[in-house]
């Protein structure tokens, strides 16, 4: 069985990405990531482009304001920058505390996703902890949302904000089954104080299990802050997924 592919999330290097978006970019090929994850798609499509290009990164997958912003602009950048996944990574908290709600922004995500396809985009959903405040006869929101979906969206479930949302995730990802197809892996005190997020291998998060229930999904390595030098995270975070992998 092939290695899952291991990214970044370009969210976690954004300070260092507004100063020298090139710089980042050939620093993360350094340590040894063969794909990135996007996001400002729009904001900076042309220094990607040329950074892709210099380092041979592959634009893995980018997050966009599908459903809040203009589908339309994001899925003409992601052609551009050849990117396959376009991924909504979050939709309003007030909308998981009702099925009818959850259905319903799953409807619109999944007309975003008609609009995508012609162009050989596919769409996806990333969590926070906030899709599992609702339990419905044994059914988190997430799920609840994710059988609502067309089925070619995608799901990329951040390990991290189910477990803080009160979900084991490696039960998780075992019963959405291949519907995942990228996690985003963070590690830390499993605690919405995100300066306490760690390098992968450094915190309290179930991680072997984790990896171990979905194979096959791309990891992207992810800190939503971090006390420390944050390349050091992200090294050190890539040594963790190739141990883990080899």
């Amino acid at each position: 069985m092939a290695r899952p592919v291991h990214a970044v999330q370009l969210y976690t290097l954004r300070g260092s990405l507004q100063e020298d978006l090139g710089g980042t970019l050939k620093r993360v090929a350094e340590i040894g990531y063969e794909a990135v994850e996007l996001y400002r798609i729009e904001e900076y499509f042309d220094a990607y482009k040329s950074a892709l290009e210099e380092t041979g990164l592959r634009a893995l997958s980018a997050h966009a304001s599908l459903i809040e912003g203009d589908p339309r602009a994001a899925i003409q950048a992601a052609v551009g920058l050849g990117v396959r996944t376009l991924i909504e990574p979050r939709i309003a908290v007030s909308r998981w505390t009702n099925r009818a709600d959850i259905e319903d922004a799953a409807a619109e995500l999944s007309a975003v996703a008609d609009l995508a396809r012609p162009s050989g985009v596919t769409v996806g959903y990333h969590n926070h902890h906030e899709e599992f405040a609702v339990d419905i006869h044994g059914t988190t929101g997430l799920e609840i949302f994710a059988n609502a979906l067309s089925e070619d969206v995608v799901l990329e479930v951040d390990t991290f904000w189910a477990e803080v949302g009160g979900v084991s995730a490696p039960a998780l990802l075992s019963r959405l089954g291949d519907r995942v197809k990228f996690l985003h892996v963070k590690d830390g005190l499993c605690s919405t104080n995100l300066k306490s997020q760690t390098a992968l291998g450094k915190g309290q998060m179930p991680l072997a299990a984790i990896l171990a229930a979905a194979p096959n999904a791309a990891r992207i390595a992810e800190l939503d802050d971090f006390s420390g030098d944050m390349f050091t995270a992200v090294e050190e975070s890539f040594k963790f997924l190739s141990e883990v992998d080899r």
